[in-house]
């Protein structure tokens, strides 16, 4: 399982459209996503103290095309897909909220 964050709003659209279109799609040719031992710090970087974040479990055998492990930063190797997200690879979609210091802290799941 890889994942993807996105705003409720871009969730939205993308349900709309059948597929995912973030602007690193149109800017760079790739869909950012993270693995599950990075997302809470992609997610911290990137959009700390956001309350509208959705977060997508992404089953990577249903993503059309390419997808490859790429240096993001020193030493790290974030997966990136080479195409639009579509719709169908999202198994799971959870709210990510932030704590009371704006942090993120936990992947929103509960066990049990």
């Amino acid at each position: 399982m890889i994942f993807h964050l996105v705003d409720a709003a871009g969730w939205a659209l993308a349900i709309a459209a059948g597929e995912h279109r973030p602007a690193s799609l149109g800017a760079e040719g790739f869909v950012h996503l993270s693995t599950r031992a990075q997302v809470l710090g992609t997610a911290n970087r990137f959009f700390a103290g956001r309350t509208d974040l959705l977060l997508l479990h992404v089953d990577e055998a249903r993503l059309p095309g390419a997808l490859r492990y790429e240096e993001g930063e020193p030493g790290q190797r974030f997966p990136h897909h080479y195409g639009p997200l579509p719709c169908q690879a999202v198994v799971r979609v959870v709210p990510l909220k932030p704590s009371a210091s704006g942090a993120f802290e936990d992947l929103g799941e509960r066990e049990g």
